[in-house]
C-alpha cells in the first residue's frame, strides 16, 4: 500500500461492463487532471493467441486443462511485482497485448502478440489496472496481489448472464459454435472458482450487475439482458464512512437492501461509480501531494 505511488485496481470477469468503468475512470481523471499509468490485465498472460491454443492442446494430451483465469496461463508474479514496484518507486515494466488489427497496425505486429517491455511513462499520479486478476492469490506460489493495491474494485455480473454474454460475443463476433464456447465455458470452470470468485472478497467495493429478466437457463437465452433489464448491486466493505443518504438522493429508485449494500438501477452503473470514487480517487491524490 502506497500514499505516495497509489495503486486502483479494477478486476473482473469479460462482460462485467467493461466500457462502462473505462469510460466512468476517464471522466474522474479528467475532471480530477490525473495522470494515470494504464495496464491492461491481458498484457500479463503467459501465451501469446498461438502460443495459448497450442498450450491448450498440449495440456489436453496429458488430461489437464488450460485456461487464461489460471496461473499456468499468466505471470501472476509480474503483477504482483508491478503493484509492489510502482507502490515503492512510481516506475514499472508493462507491455500490451494486441488483440485486433487496428491496435497491433501501430506496432508492425500481427493480433494477438505482445508488445515488448517497456517503462512507464513518468511523472503518472497513479497507476490504474484493468483486467481479471487485480486482487488475485496464488498461495502455491507465494501470490496476494491485492496485499499492494491502495483501491481494488470489483465488477461481476453474476454467472448465469456473464455466461449469456460470452456465449453471444464468442457466436456472433468470434463465429464460434455455441458447444464450442459452452465447452470453453465448463475447461475453465476450476480456475474460475479459484482464482477469479475469491478476489471479490478482498475487494473494498464490489459492483454486481443482476438481471431481472429470467437467465435461468443461460444456454438458450435469446438475447443479452439490457442495462434498463438489470440491477446493479454495489457492497462496501467499509460501509462506516460512506454517505448512503446522499448516495439514495443522487441514484434517482436506488435502495439498500443490507447495512452496507445499495442497489441502484442497472443504467445508472456508471454515474454511480463516478459518485462513489471520485471523492475517494480525489482523496488518494490529496494524500499523495501531501505525503511528497
Amino acid at each position: 500500500m502506497s500514499e505516495k505511488h497509489p495503486v486502483i485496481a479494477v478486476t473482473g470477469s469479460s462482460g462485467a461492463g467493461t466500457s462502462t468503468v473505462k469510460r466512468a475512470f476517464e471522466h474522474i481523471f479528467h475532471r480530477e487532471n490525473i495522470n494515470a499509468g494504464i495496464v491492461e490485465g491481458d498484457s500479463f498472460h503467459s501465451y501469446d493467441r498461438a502460443g495459448m491454443k497450442k498450450a491448450i492442446e498440449d495440456f489436453s494430451k496429458e488430461g489437464k486443462t488450460l485456461s487464461h483465469f489460471g496461473p499456468e496461463a499468466n505471470h501472476f508474479d509480474k503483477l504482483q511485482e508491478l503493484f509492489k514496484t510502482y507502490g515503492a518507486t512510481g516506475q514499472a515494466k508493462v507491455r500490451k497485448y494486441l488483440h485486433d488489427e487496428e491496435e497491433a497496425e501501430p506496432y508492425k505486429q500481427e493480433p494477438g502478440t505482445f508488445t515488448p517491455w517497456e517503462d512507464l511513462p513518468k511523472d503518472t499520479d497513479i497507476l490504474f489496472y484493468e483486467g481479471l486478476h487485480g486482487g488475485v492469490i496464488d498461495k502455491d506460489a507465494g501470490v496476494n496481489a491485492s496485499k499492494f493495491v491502495d483501491l481494488l474494485i470489483g465488477v461481476v455480473p453474476i454467472v448465469n448472464l456473464e455466461w449469456i454474454q460470452k456465449i453471444h460475443r464468442d457466436t456472433a463476433e468470434r463465429g464460434y459454435s455455441a458447444e464450442a464456447v459452452t465447452h470453453t465455458i465448463l475447461r475453465r470452470m476450476h480456475d474460475y472458482v479459484h482464482y477469479v470468485t475469491p478476489q471479490f472478497s478482498q475487494t473494498n467495493i464490489n459492483f454486481q450487475r443482476v438481471p431481472t429478466v429470467d437467465t435461468s437457463n443461460p444456454f438458450i437465452a435469446r438475447d443479452i439482458p439490457t442495462p434498463d433489464e438489470s440491477f446493479v448491486v454495489i457492497r462496501f466493505k467499509d460501509p462506516k464512512n460512506v454517505d448512503f443518504l446522499y448516495l439514495q438522493s443522487m441514484l434517482h429508485d436506488s435502495f439498500m437492501s443490507r447495512p452496507n449494500t445499495l442497489v441502484v438501477p442497472g443504467g445508472k452503473m456508471g454515474f454511480a461509480m463516478e459518485i462513489i470514487l471520485t471523492p475517494i480517487i480525489h482523496d488518494m491524490i490529496e494524500k499523495k501531494r501531501k505525503a511528497k
